[in-house]
């Protein structure tokens, strides 16, 4: 999920806040071999990584409560923290915490699906309605002329959900979010949501990000696999790259150990207000952004996903051919993928992510030899994010 609507403090969509702080959105970096990756971890103080930490720390000045974040290079692992966990108690962040990762979850759920191609069980250039018969219909909405492949890329014209008002109130913002925050949703009030709305252009036009199609392509995993979305990912993905601190929540509301608080301003009437959001309960996420993990196993995974061991060579370039963003030259969106540059020029690719009181990334260099996750336990400072990255990348 990324936030689409926000507070006036906050985000306005987590991938638009990214484009606007350097425009970029990173691949992840390459498992390079095992010895020097998983041996042992750097200090913080590390020369190598002493801007990104200043980055971090500049960060926290700014008012973001604190930031977990792991590098990965050919010298090895750099793990790191800045900030505080906990408000109330000052407990520092840990450099090993879990979070919700929020949009992040659209590589595990285009990955799935490209898998699925690989296998003959499915065509991205198939429609939507062959795998959901009837489902997209309604306000000149047609799921026999939008593709899975459009789904991915975000060029289906679908309204978003999350930029419905009505849902927004509800879900998002206020005493609606305080109210509502433990409801179980099911995938297909999502989708009744953005039906209620017209398409925003003809499928295949251009690019628009809408949650609502990972929410789809959610529901095409479990009609081609048999069971559930969760299950998928777990067994396609989790298991086999061993990432043993990333789960799908479903209907939880807590987060494992060890994890920090995470923290929203949901009030735009009261700015400096506060509130401690930890605890929601999963299904409001999704496909379109449940997952959650750490640092190191987003790292893990985008460096397996870059490096070929999930896809083929053919899946992997055609979730690596990009569509344009509009009014972000240097951003590419593939499936599930973004394609960015920092303001150094050099390229990335991964994802960008946001739940309510979480913000983050996971990027890196094409060939997987550089790589970055990082952290915020709270969604009002997308602009400082690019700051870190081309810190780590450009300094």
């Amino acid at each position: 999920m990324a936030l689409r609507k926000r507070t006036k403090t906050g985000v306005v969509g987590v991938v638009a806040a990214a484009v606007a702080a350097t425009a970029f959105v990173a691949p992840a970096r390459a498992e390079s071999d095992r010895a020097p990756a998983e041996q042992y971890e750097r200090t913080s103080a590390d020369k190598h990584h002493r801007a990104t930490q200043r980055a971090m720390e500049a960060a926290v000045r700014a008012g973001t409560p604190g930031i977990a974040a792991q590098a990965r290079d050919a010298r090895g692992v750099w793990s790191s923290a800045a900030g505080v966990g906990d408000l109330e108690s000052g407990a520092p962040r840990g450099k090993h915490d879990r979070f919700r990762v929020g949009s992040i979850t659209k590589s595990f759920v285009a990955t799935v699906l490209l898998q699925m191609e690989a296998e003959g069980k499915l065509d991205l250039d198939d429609t939507v309605d062959r795998h959901l018969p009837g489902l997209v219909r309604g306000n000149g909405n047609d799921g026999r002329r939008i593709t899975v492949r459009q789904l991915l890329n975000h060029t289906s014209g679908l309204f978003d959900y999350l930029a419905d008002e009505e849902y927004s109130k509800t879900y998002l913002e206020g005493d609606g979010y305080l109210t509502h925050r433990y409801d179980t949703l099911p995938p297909e009030k999502h989708v009744a949501v953005a039906l209620s709305h017209k398409p925003l252009f003809r499928p295949g036009a251009k690019h628009s990000y809408s949650n609502t199609n990972y929410i789809l392509a959610g529901l095409i995993i479990e009609k081609t696999g048999g069971r559930t979305y969760e299950a998928e990912v777990r067994d396609r993905i989790i298991k086999p790259l061993k990432l043993k601190t990333t789960t799908n929540p479903g209907n939880g509301i807590h987060l494992p150990a060890p994890s920090s608080r995470g923290y929203a301003k949901l009030f735009p009437s009261d700015p400096d207000r506060i509130d401690d959001i930890t605890e929601m309960n999963g299904s409001q996420g999704w496909a379109d952004g449940d997952i959650v993990s750490t640092t190191g196993d987003l790292n893990r995974f985008y460096n397996a996903l870059l490096r070929g061991r999930l896809l083929p060579p053919k899946q992997l370039k055609e979730m690596k051919t990009t569509v344009a963003v509009p009014d972000a030259p240097d951003m590419g969106y593939g499936l599930g993928l973004s394609r960015i540059k920092t303001s150094c020029g050099t390229t990335l690719w991964g994802h960008s992510g946001g739940m309510v009181g979480w913000l983050s990334m996971a990027y890196s260099t094409e060939d997987g030899r550089h790589q970055l996750s990082y952290s915020y336990n709270a969604d009002w400072d997308g602009q400082s994010m690019g700051a870190i990255l081309d810190a780590e990348y450009c300094e």
